[in-house]
């Protein structure tokens, strides 16, 4: 059976709603530990694990490292960035970047950030700080993701916070680990020997491809994996947004000849967000991916702060039962 994944957020981090996203089809719930901890999650956990013993479920639950993900520091309040508007990033400044950011940007460089949503020309660049022009605009908050177009920046496979994470992974109830940004299985072997240093063997690591190096390196990677990921969101960063669909495809196929189960995630069913009804697309891309093997299927932001949590769980899991009757027959 399909293994199908909300994400733990505000919307959804009450025991009555986790029963029913559980009644709708949920197999488990993911947690972003980008902004959080297990310890600072501890409420929350208790709520999710209560929720599974009253529905009588062994529920899953994955945590997601921050990992070698770049992400921009924490802001006093959220900025509206208008087109054409000058910024500047610096640390600190009025976008919070860390050094080793800092000193990868250039003049022309093309910096995304929050999944591509917002897009800055670099113009100048100083010692201490770089000033750039606002492109596509959008409202920025604390944390989000920063990738320069073109550069790959090396940072540790896992930082003090995620080991910390893994330390106490069995005491929470972790089932699954999600490693971002994985660009080859050392990676993923550094993980691994972490989890296996923590007595935490059992644990399954999903491996996230969100860059071309990780897709470059699939056949690296998975040996190493207990799930492939294919992250839309980063993913489509790394090339034109109309090549995704081939490179998804073509992951697809390789997990498939390899024997190795794949999750598909980004953007599944975005417009439940403010609407109890997908669009058609939405719902047709459940079909495919599960029409080409996908063993998992997974949604973020639409149950983590999503007017229609319960809602969302429906619709994946009818969808995906109706394709997975469709290949049966």
């Amino acid at each position: 059976m399909i293994e199908l994944f909300g994400t733990l957020g505000p919307a959804c981090a009450d025991k009555d709603m986790l029963v029913k996203m559980f009644a709708e089809g949920m197999s488990g719930i993911r947690l972003n530990l980008s902004h959080t901890s297990l310890l600072e999650s501890r409420e929350w956990l208790k709520t999710y694990h209560d929720a599974a013993e009253e529905y009588g479920i062994q529920a899953q639950l994955l945590i997601d490292m921050q990992g070698p993900e770049l992400r921009i520091g924490r802001l006093e309040k959220d900025l509206v960035l208008e087109n054409t508007a000058i910024v500047t990033f610096a640390k600190p400044g009025m976008i919070p970047v860390d050094q080793h950011i800092l000193h990868a940007l250039e003049k022309g460089d093309t910096v995304l950030l929050d999944d591509g949503k917002i897009e800055i020309l670099i113009q100048s660049v100083h010692e201490d700080e770089a000033e750039g022009i606002v492109i596509r605009g959008g409202i920025l908050s604390s944390r989000k993701s920063i990738k320069i177009r073109n550069k790959d920046i090396i940072a540790p496979v896992l930082t003090k916070q995620d080991i910390e994470n893994i330390r106490h992974a069995k005491e929470y109830g972790v089932t699954a680990l999600m490693q971002p940004f994985v660009r080859n299985g050392k990676e993923l072997k550094e993980v691994k020997d972490t989890l296996h240093h923590y007595d935490c063997d059992d644990i399954r690591i999903f491996a996230k491809i969100e860059n071309m190096t990780g897709y470059e390196n699939l056949e690296n990677i998975i040996p190493y994996a207990d799930m492939i990921v294919i992250a839309r969101g980063d993913l489509g960063n790394d090339m034109p947004l109309w090549k995704l669909p081939v490179i998804q495809r073509k992951i697809s196929d390789l997990c498939l000849l390899h024997q190795k189960p794949f999750l598909v995630v980004t953007q599944r069913l975005a417009s439940m967000g403010d609407s109890p009804i997908p669009r058609r697309a939405e719902v047709s891309d459940i079909f495919r991916a599960l029409n080409e093997g996908a063993s998992a299927l997974m949604v973020t932001n639409e149950t983590a702060v999503g007017k229609y949590p319960a809602e969302v769980i429906r619709y994946l899991y009818n969808t995906a039962n109706e394709a997975l009757q469709w290949k049966e027959y």
